[in-house]
């Protein structure tokens, strides 16, 4: 074995079997390939907590969008029936929530008083203070009912297959999610709402009020 100096340090070397054997080259070439691996690691990292860096970000963006701006939703069952039906696709603004610019004949997206995790779609028949008629038309005796302060009064316009405040009572206003402003599909019924198919209630009991 025989030691030699090359670039100011010792290096070893030994011939094994004929092989001529350096362990200073050896391990030269070992911390080349740790390096490589450090840096492939850095980039591989970086890369990666880039990803999750945009995706934070898109998440944030895309949150904001569906709690200020809206959401699109898809209806299903008979409540809302001519206005909308099953399956109709229609968009939901938040901005009129937020600004409690809710209006008596809107229709209105809302967590279900039931069911934190259903939402329903009604139409907004009367705000804190209206006086409600909670009598079928077709009673004598007719029954009413004041909106309490902080809810609203939610009905379908099917009124026969709808299940309302006609049976829960009014819903509070932060169960609201937004207001439904228009549907997008199917494509023959894109545009604005109609109005409800039964404004005449909501009229009569506009007079009513100012009785």
């Amino acid at each position: 074995m025989k030691d030699a100096l090359v670039g100011g340090g010792p290096m070893t070397a030994a011939v094994v079997g004929g092989l001529r054997v350096t362990r200073g080259g050896c391990q030269k070439e070992t911390v080349d390939c740790l390096r490589q691996w450090v840096e492939m690691f850095r980039r591989v990292l970086g890369k990666t907590l880039g990803f999750v860096g945009y995706t934070v970000q898109y998440g944030c963006i895309a949150h904001c969008a569906f709690e200020y701006i809206g959401e699109v939703v898809v209806c299903s069952g008979p409540s809302m029936e001519p206005t909308i039906v099953n399956h109709d696709i229609v968009f939901s603004e938040r901005m009129s929530r937020h600004l409690c610019k809710i209006e008596k004949g809107d229709i209105v997206i809302a967590k279900s008083p039931f069911d934190p995790n259903m939402n329903i779609c009604k139409r907004v028949i009367g705000l804190e203070g209206d006086k409600i008629c909670t009598s079928a038309p077709s009673d004598l005796f007719k029954s009413h009912t004041y909106v309490p302060k902080g809810h609203v009064w939610l009905e379908g316009d099917n009124l026969r297959n709808s299940t309302d405040s006609r049976s829960y009572g009014p819903v509070p206003y932060a169960l609201i999610r937004g207001r439904v402003c228009l549907k997008l599909w199917p494509p023959h019924s894109f545009g604005t709402l109609s109005e409800s198919p039964s404004r005449q209630i909501i009229k009569a009991q506009s007079d009513s009020d100012s009785d």
